[in-house]
This record gives structure tokens, C-alpha cells and sequence, in this order.
């Protein structure tokens, strides 16, 4: 019974993890993120003294990070390609997602 409760936090601790942070000058680090297709966790770091908003219309997805704090989003993409995002605070901010074929 216990293996069994187990689990759930097993595959969780195998999900890819990347990050993604929001620099004081106003940028993504790194601003073009490769990820195998696949589920996958993205940490979205605001080291910024400012609001910040991880937004991406092809992905459905924003987050909002106050100044410091640091979230995430998880992703389930299977389909490889290029899927843009920015700051939406920033819309001049913008960065890449790609998501490459499974090994």
C-alpha cells in the first residue's frame, strides 16, 4: 500500500526540469529554451525588481511573478516546433520555446 502512494511522487521527481529567469535588465535567460517533447516543468525566476507575466498564446499559458518570487508551469507537448512567449508587464521581452523530437 505504501509503494503504491509512493508513486505518484516517483514520476514526479523524474519529470524534466528546466529553468527560465527574468533578468533585471529586462530579458529571458535563456531566451531560446530547448526541451525534448514530452511533459516537462518549467521554473520561471523573476529576479527583477518589477511585476513580471510568462505568457505564450499558442501554449495557453501565464504566470504572473511578483518581484523575487520564483513559480512554475508544467508543460505536456508532443508535437515538436517553435512556440514563442513573453513578458506581458513587457511585451518587447520575448523568447522562444522548441520543442525537439524524443531521442
Amino acid at each position: 500500500m505504501l509503494l503504491g502512494a509512493m508513486a505518484p511522487l516517483a514520476a514526479h521527481a523524474e519529470m524534466p526540469t528546466y529553468t527560465l529567469t527574468f533578468k533585471a535588465n529586462g530579458t529571458f535567460e535563456p531566451a531560446r529554451l530547448e526541451v525534448p517533447a514530452g511533459r516537462f516543468k518549467i521554473v520561471l525566476v523573476n529576479e527583477s525588481t518589477e511585476a513580471v507575466e510568462f505568457e505564450s498564446l499558442p501554449l495557453r499559458k501565464e504566470k504572473v511573478l511578483g518581484p523575487g518570487v520564483t513559480s512554475f508551469v508544467v508543460l505536456s507537448l508532443s508535437r515538436p516546433g517553435e512556440y514563442p512567449f513573453f513578458d506581458d508587464f513587457h511585451p518587447q521581452v520575448k523568447g522562444t520555446l522548441v520543442v525537439l523530437p524524443k531521442p
